[in-house]
């Protein structure tokens, strides 16, 4: 939790995301406490590795959390999912698959 300037709380946010490729074929979980600068760094590949690798670009689902530990750990369930799981989860609330970052 951070401090304003005028001493009041400000709740932390930290956000667990799925994230996939235009086709829906790959996905991809992670954890970020700014998920508008993360998603634009998947669209734009501003970082190396899986996501840039497999053009995974389209976020299609995310959960807000409060305490970091809580996202670190419902990132590593899902995780552990298998991908039918996965999209089942992404169904609950985004079933058309839309990109959540548009």
């Amino acid at each position: 939790m951070a401090i304003s300037r005028k001493g009041h709380r400000i709740m932390k946010a930290y956000y667990v995301y799925i994230m996939t490729n235009v086709d829906n074929t790959v996905l991809y979980t992670g954890v970020t406490d700014d998920i508008e600068r993360r998603v634009a760094e998947h669209k734009n590949h501003t970082l190396k590795g899986f996501t840039d690798r497999y053009n995974v670009t389209k976020c299609v689902y995310v959960e807000e959390y409060g305490n970091i530990n809580d996202a670190i750990m419902r990132e590593k369930q899902i995780k552990s999912w298998s991908r039918a799981r996965k999209f089942d989860l992404i169904n609950t609330t985004n079933p058309a698959l839309k990109d959540l970052g548009e």
